[in-house]
């Protein structure tokens, strides 16, 4: 396979196709990592490359072991993993990426929770608040009870009071308002988390990875305030960075940010290197499946004659020349071009004058049968043909240029 023919012929489906796959393999990537079907996605890739060498090589044992095998592995595949893709699925929402948030009202409660907040962590009381956003998070959680007020302090010790039949479970904040209590969060199946983070800390990225709510948590251990945020832990050090976090991040009290520039910025220059990784594993995949497409090639030709009658030439046109579209596989079609393919026009039976001639793939000698010529243009031409001159005609002067 000629790479470099390849790579020549790289057009704009072929990049807007490896830029798709490179953003979908990405996400997974970021959404899986961690968890067990992470470690099934890194298996997949290895056998995927295993089948893709015992084929190119020809080994038709293996190869055909494995065509029969990767349907039933596929279903197990769902069956195993169905949770992930729901999860995965879930993430599609179309609202966060045009940009749709509401504005909720603060009434002023949030400094006096940021004060309670970190209160409540010096006295060693936990403590799990889920902040609803754009995503509903009534399908992920269970339990619950429900209810209506402000997240006052004064509420909010009457629900995590160590003696209170409420305190067991996680609050839901949505528009500035408590809806339930007592509620349980899907556990986190990520393997790479500390260990000195509990159930709460699990609970939170479990919620987390399915929707994109905001859970605040104050740990009873450490007494610590931290949020979970997009399958990560921050620690939020103060009253006045928790008080900012909840009115510019989680209440989008703030206009949404209408910076393109900036927005796709920050795309690229965040984890860089793995989308860099990421874009090469692509390419070289597309590399190695690309030769295997049907694909399509226009080239333009100079149309050649043979058998010429003795004094006679074409004098129109003058440098005649064809269009053909050939379709084949990529690593065939891609070598294709004016240098390796032959034109001719047998000339045997021409007169003087005008004539015409049916241009058909007899009159083209390709380099393979594994390419097929699907059409040409003109598919008729005209071809005018007159005396040659003798030779001592051409070399005699004008009476023109005799007169200078």
């Amino acid at each position: 396979m000629n790479l470099f023919a390849i790579l020549s012929n790289i057009g704009l489906p072929d990049i807007l196709d490896i830029l798709f796959i490179s953003i979908v393999s990405y996400q997974l990537y970021i959404w899986f990592w961690g968890t067990k079907a992470f470690k099934a996605l890194i298996g997949i890739i290895l056998l995927s490359g295993v089948f893709i060498v015992a084929k190119s090589w020809g080994l038709f044992l293996t190869t055909w072991v494995f065509q029969i095998l990767w349907q039933v592995f596929v279903i197990l595949l769902i069956i195993l993993f169905q949770r992930e893709i729901r999860q995965m699925l879930e993430r599609f929402n179309p609202l966060k990426t045009i940009g749709f948030k509401y504005k909720s009202a603060a009434d002023g409660w949030v400094p006096p929770f940021a004060g309670w907040a970190f209160d409540v962590a010096k006295k060693r009381i936990g403590a799990l608040i889920v902040f609803e956003r754009i995503d509903l998070v009534f399908d992920l959680i269970t339990k619950g009870i429900s209810m209506e007020c402000d997240p006052q302090p004064e509420i909010l010790d009457s629900i995590f009071y160590k003696e209170s039949p409420l305190h067991d479970g996680a609050i839901l904040v949505s528009k500035g308002k408590i809806l339930k209590t007592s509620c349980y969060l899907p556990l986190s199946a990520r393997e790479d988390l500390p260990q000195e983070w509990g159930t709460r800390h699990r609970a939170a990225l479990g919620l987390t990875e399915q929707c994109d709510a905001w859970v605040m948590i104050i740990s009873e251990e450490r007494g610590e305030v931290s949020f979970a945020v997009d399958n990560d832990i921050r620690k939020v050090n103060d009253e006045k960075e928790l008080a900012a976090l909840l009115e510019d991040a989680a209440f989008d009290f703030k206009e949404t940010d209408t910076d393109i520039k900036k927005k796709i910025k920050s795309w690229f220059t965040r984890r860089y290197k793995i989308k860099t990784i990421v874009l090469a594993l692509v390419f070289i995949m597309w590399l190695l499946f690309a030769g295997q497409q049907n694909f399509e090639k226009k080239i333009n030709l100079p149309l050649n004659f043979r058998n010429t009658p003795a004094g006679l030439m074409v004098s129109q046109p003058i440098d005649p020349k064809i269009s053909i579209i050939c379709r084949g596989l990529r690593k065939d079609v891609s070598l294709l071009d004016e240098n390796n393919i032959i034109t001719s026009i047998d000339l045997f039976s021409a007169r003087p004058g005008t004539s015409f001639y049916n241009i058909t793939t007899g009159n083209l000698t390709l380099p393979n049968d594994r390419v097929h010529i699907v059409h040409i243009t003109p598919a008729r031409i005209e071809l005018t043909l007159g005396k040659r001159p003798k030779p001592d005609q051409e070399d005699k002067p004008s009476i023109e240029s005799e007169l200078y």
